[in-house]
């Protein structure tokens, strides 16, 4: 199975375009931090992926906020042009700060 759910801010949005069959999209590059239990040792987890998203998701995504923080869904695929995975984004989601969350659990 190839999913991934990220939360990440979108450190850089392309302007929309086209693809050649006329399906709008559009290029992020995004940067996630956080920390994460690894063999028992807590680990500092930097990364910056690029991502692109299609349809209509690109066609509101060229409205966010950069800088933002959200929760991105979708899949990884090798890069056309390079070495390395592109993040394709299915779906996102607004992150809300753990600070803004009623009744956490």
């Amino acid at each position: 199975m190839n999913h991934v759910d990220l939360t990440a801010c979108i450190a850089e949005l392309s302007p929309l375009r086209y693809t050649p069959a006329g399906i709008p999209a559009v290029n992020f590059i995004l940067v996630h931090e956080s920390e994460v239990l690894e063999a028992g040792s807590a680990r500092q987890v930097k990364l910056t992926v690029k991502a692109v998203a299609f349809g209509t998701l690109a066609e509101q995504a060229v409205q966010l906020t950069l800088g933002k923080v959200f929760r991105f869904t979708g899949f990884l695929m090798s890069a056309r042009t390079s070495k390395g995975v592109v993040f394709h984004i299915q779906a996102l989601h607004p992150e809300i700060p753990a600070e803004q969350v009623l009744n956490p659990i």
